[in-house]
């Protein structure tokens, strides 16, 4: 076998196969920077991996529903949106793996969802829909920055559980 089949993936050229590959870990990171810089458990490498392999699903789809139309696709229908339901269903479950309950305390949903868009943008970029990748990716940063900043400023004008628990218990 030579060394030009191997690197061929069914109408893709390789070039375009590793330019997939490549945005899918580089939005992946994008996306799980956030959640690094916030010292969350799933941050830059949980993300790009995820991303990655949705990425890598979403080839293979592609891959043989190629393979299949080349053969005739008489022995099997091809439903590339199977792939699509078994990643997003794959990375949900990590996501859901991702959030704790702690005393009636709810942590890691974003954490969850990040994951879960790491997924979404793995599979477009998998899919060839880079703008999609792109818009998805920068709109997620936006999301998690901006809100996360928000956020951040909103708690610090509010006085803290214990304070509220505390200044309660007086009152009584």
């Amino acid at each position: 076998m030579a060394l030009e089949d191997l690197l061929h993936f069914g109408a893709l050229p390789p070039g375009e196969v590793a330019l997939r590959l490549g945005l899918a870990v580089v939005f992946g990171l994008a996306i799980g920077l956030d959640r690094e810089m916030r010292d969350k458990p799933a941050g830059l490498r949980t993300h790009a991996m995820i991303s990655l392999a949705a990425c890598s699903f979403a080839l293979l789809a592609l891959g043989f529903v190629h393979i299949l139309a080349e053969s005739g696709g008489n022995t099997m229908r091809a439903d590339p949106v199977r792939v699509l339901e078994a990643v997003a269903t794959g990375v949900a479950f990590l996501g859901g793996g991702a959030i704790i309950q702690a005393r009636g305390d709810v942590r890691g949903i974003t954490t969850g969802a990040g994951i879960w868009l790491a997924g979404a943008v793995g599979l477009a970029c998998g899919g060839g829909f880079y703008f999609l990748a792109l818009l998805t990716t920068v709109l997620g940063i936006i999301l998690l920055a901006v809100l996360g900043f928000i956020e951040k400023r909103l708690i610090e004008g509010r006085p803290a559980q214990s304070e509220k628990a505390t200044s309660g218990a007086h009152r009584r």
